[in-house]
């Protein structure tokens, strides 16, 4: 019997393909600052490795113990329920990494630790007994938008402003996408239904039905762009509202094919929409930093 994960467990349980949202997330709030990368190379690439191979992994592992009774069900192949990660593995990969990020974000900045320190808060009462946000889609849903979007936006702002708070208008784009990201999270609940019923999870899916859940998850992507868009026409960021304006329309056309038939196509949906939804968070950016780029 295995007494050591291997290396292969580990890197699957810390799950890189969930990395790039808050990685991208902290680079936007990088360019929305305006700030030169000269000198600052150093700031960018830790922010990046800190908000992705760090805190994200991080939470990831605490997801997995937590959830290892209902993955049993629904994914009985990830590596603590097929016994490649025996023992209380699980639980010390999730520790170590927490750890480690706290660390990265001392060394980083202020900032960057108290970030860190609210991003790994939420991942832990994400899944962790008794809070267990994951219980109720709203909630745990909102504390996954906050920490992948809103928190490494602010993050990157802050780093690359030596520490200052970043303006309102960053601070603004990075609220309407944490709430975008809330609708992007219900799309990967739709795979888990038989499962989170089984366990008691409710999950938007769970509370709404199949139906109701896509029609919420698409609003709330939608909404917060159109919020993007109306703002930059205020600000005077013309030809970037116009981007936006194309980016939600593509994302309309494959929602009205997800809304036929929501579990089936929750994951195209995921794979070919959410990359609009995200670059139209770099359009944004940019647009921020070419007017408001010192507060």
């Amino acid at each position: 019997m295995r007494r050591f994960p291997a290396p292969s467990a580990i890197l699957e349980l810390l799950k890189p393909i969930t990395w790039f949202p808050p990685m991208w997330a902290f680079a936007c709030g990088v360019i929305a600052t305006g700030v030169s990368f000269e000198g600052r190379w150093h700031l960018l690439v830790a922010g990046v490795i800190l908000a992705g191979p760090m805190v994200c992994a991080a939470s990831q592992a605490v997801n997995d113990w937590f959830d290892r009774e209902v993955d049993a069900i629904n994914e009985p192949q990830r590596p603590i329920p097929s016994g490649r990660m025996p023992g209380a593995w699980g639980l010390y990969v999730a520790i170590i990494w927490t750890g480690l990020s706290l660390l990265l974000g001392w060394f980083i900045s202020p900032w960057a630790f108290v970030a860190t320190l609210l991003g790994l808060l939420l991942a832990w009462f994400y899944s962790m007994p008794p809070l267990r946000f994951k219980q109720n889609g709203w909630l745990g849903n909102a504390a996954c938008g906050i920490s992948y979007e809103g928190l490494a936006w602010f993050t990157g702002s802050a780093v690359m402003m030596g520490d200052l708070f970043p303006s309102t208008p960053s601070i603004l784009l990075a609220i309407l996408y944490s709430i975008g990201a809330h609708g992007i999270m219900t799309l990967n609940d739709f795979k888990a239904i038989e499962g989170d019923r089984q366990m008691g999870v409710l999950s938007l899916p769970v509370q709404l039905g199949v139906a109701g859940a896509a029609e919420n998850a698409c609003l709330m992507m939608l909404a917060p762009q159109f919020g993007v868009f109306g703002l930059l026409l205020i600000w005077g960021a013309y030809w970037q509202a116009g981007v936006i304006v194309l980016l939600i329309a593509g994302q309309i056309v494959m929602m009205r094919n997800f809304l036929l038939d929501p579990v089936k196509r929750a994951l195209f949906l995921s794979g070919f929409g959410v990359p609009l939804f995200v670059a139209g968070m770099m359009v944004s950016a940019f647009a921020v930093a070419g007017r408001f780029s010192v507060n």
